[in-house]
Parts: C-alpha cells; sequence; structure tokens
C-alpha cells in the first residue's frame, strides 16, 4: 500500500494538470528503506508529449546523485495520461527499473487542465509484473 500526504498528492495532480495536454512527470523521494515518499520534486517530460513521457537524462543523473548524498531513494515515480485511463502502458512498465517505488499514475483524460473528476493509483512494477496497490492518503505522517 502506497501511504501519502495530501499534499503531496494534491501537487502531483496540479502538476499534471498544469502540464496538460502533455505528460507530466516526477519523483518523490524519501529516506532510504522508510518507504515514506517525502520530498516532492517534479520534472521536466524531456519528450513534450501528450502520449509518452521521458526523463532528461541529465536531470535524473543529477536528482539520483542528489538523493544518494542525501540518504534517499526515489519512493513514488509518478506521471500523467491524458487521453487514457491511469494504468501502465507497455512503455511505462518497459521503464519500470525501481522495483521498491511506487509508480502513480494520475489520468486528466476526463478534466483536463481543469478541476474536476481524475484518476490517481498506484502500482508496484517488478520483471514486467503490474500489480496495483491501494492508496492511503492522510493529512501526516505523525
Amino acid at each position: 500500500m502506497l501511504t501519502i500526504t495530501r499534499e503531496l498528492l494534491d501537487a502531483i495532480v496540479a502538476h499534471a494538470r498544469a502540464d496538460h495536454p502533455d505528460e507530466a512527470c516526477g519523483v518523490i523521494a524519501g529516506p532510504v528503506g522508510t518507504g515514506r515518499p517525502e520530498r516532492y520534486i517534479p520534472m521536466l517530460n524531456a519528450a513534450r508529449s501528450p502520449t509518452f513521457y521521458e526523463f532528461d537524462s541529465g536531470d535524473l543523473l543529477k536528482l539520483y546523485r542528489e538523493m544518494d548524498d542525501r540518504d534517499e531513494e526515489p519512493v513514488v515515480i509518478y506521471h500523467s495520461h491524458t487521453a487514457t485511463e491511469a494504468y501502465p502502458s507497455r512503455t511505462d512498465v518497459s521503464y519500470a527499473s525501481e522495483p521498491n517505488a511506487h509508480y502513480v499514475l494520475v489520468s486528466t483524460a476526463e478534466c483536463g487542465a481543469e478541476e474536476g473528476p481524475f484518476q490517481f493509483r498506484s502500482f508496484r512494477i517488478v520483471d514486467g509484473v503490474i500489480t496495483e496497490e491501494d492508496v492511503e492518503v492522510v493529512e501526516s505522517y505523525a
């Protein structure tokens, strides 16, 4: 199960709406070994595409070095789908390289950049196998 604060969920959804009609992407880092998402890091979709996302390789390298220096790991890797449901595509599965991460997808297909209904779902993707998991939204981790 993914436990995430309302503030982080709202930040992910706001990013997805702001980048619509292109896919948005980013990471939430947390202390190594805790599984607790804490530090929100919106990334640039280098593909600038409504059907595909790609982290800029330089930005990604910088992020991993920064997380290493801070004893963090990627707890959540998120992106949006702008015209389809919040479910991993074959491409998403092929790029899923963090077996301990929660892969969060937000669909803005119904609302676009406006306020309105959206899907927010979390998955584990390990060795090409997709497993959906429950999401618990909390006000704080205390």
